[in-house]
């Protein structure tokens, strides 16, 4: 991938849909130590204390789990209108919107298997008053000393059916390079998105449900592995079911551990380790099915649900 196209900055925020709102605002505040920064409508905007906007995590009400949308901030104002200029061409955008919030314009477009994304330059940072504000002047915000007390948003992983059709979207038309990825048989089964240093922001793999735009999980990271087993501690003794970990993913290094919240999305924990790209030459790593059925680092198996779940489910479309 000679041609690199630079011009998203990061993962800039998720919103994810619930059917019992209020429970998951007590899940991501009390259990994992997030702040409220704001109440809207039916809506409520949430922050890790190291995130420097005003929110990374948008909880809308709705009669079924999943995603309503993601954003990506672009590096410039130049850059926002060159990656708009290019989805237009493709017959995917929405338009402009006046973004919530107190940001600047946004424009929406839909990925290839309908995923709802927002692309913005102009935002709105956070700033830490009274209580809040970190003895530390490098911290956005106090550390909150609740819960799991995640530091920032770290990724995203969406399901969809065509991973050519995301992947080529992607890279083509947004940009980012493709850190890792699984292949079968000449197929791709998943595709891993870094637009900065980090190993990731965006993970897109295969889903096997026949239904479209479906999420998997939105990941929080924590400032070690040793608070990666606390988080365990604190779900087992708060009957947060734990789909799987604390142990380390072969992909990426991450060391993990899944929850779902009251709402039934999947939610990791995770210390994404030191692993930075930094080789400007860097080459994918492309892991074969051998490989993978492997399963995780250390030898523990994926679980089924893993590779079948994702959110909504199935029954609430049909229901």
């Amino acid at each position: 991938m000679n041609n690199i196209i630079w011009e998203l900055a990061h993962l800039a925020h998720v919103e994810l849909l619930t059917p019992k709102l209020e429970e998951s605002v007590n899940f991501f505040t009390e259990f994992l130590g997030m702040s409220i920064t704001e109440r809207k409508g039916d809506s409520v905007y949430l922050r890790a204390y190291d995130d420097y906007e005003h929110h990374t995590l948008k909880l809308t009400a709705h009669k079924h789990s999943g995603i309503g949308h993601f954003a990506w901030r672009t590096r410039s104002q130049e850059a926002l209108e060159a990656r708009v200029k290019a989805i237009e061409a493709t017959g995917l955008g929405i338009g402009w919107e006046d973004h919530e919030c107190g940001y600047g314009k946004a424009y929406k477009f839909k990925y290839p298997d309908g995923h709802i994304c927002e692309i913005y330059f102009d935002t709105h940072k956070y700033k830490a008053e009274g209580k809040y504000k970190s003895a530390l002047k490098n911290t956005y915000s106090k550390f909150p000393c609740r819960g799991m007390n995640v530091r920032r948003i770290d990724h995203l992983n969406l399901l969809a059916k065509d991973i050519v059709a995301f992947r080529d979207f992607q890279f083509g038309i947004l940009g980012g390079r493709m850190t890792e990825t699984i292949v079968f048989d000449g197929e791709p089964k998943g595709v891993w998105v870094s637009v900065n240093s980090k190993s990731y922001d965006l993970a897109i793999t295969e889903d096997h449900s026949g239904y479209s735009g479906r999420f998997h999980h939105v990941t929080y990271a924590v400032n070690s592995r040793e608070e990666v087993l606390l988080a365990a501690d604190i779900a087992l003794e708060n009957g947060i079911f734990i789909e799987t970990g604390p142990h380390k993913h072969a992909i990426q290094q991450t060391f993990f551990l899944y929850l779902y919240e009251p709402g039934g999305n999947r939610i990791e924990i995770a210390n994404p380790t030191a692993r930075l790209i930094l080789d400007p030459d860097y080459e994918t790593i492309v892991w074969n099915k051998e490989e993978r059925m492997k399963g995780q680092a250390w030898g523990l198996k994926t679980v089924e649900s893993f590779h079948t779940r994702g959110n909504p489910m199935p029954e609430e479309l049909i229901g």
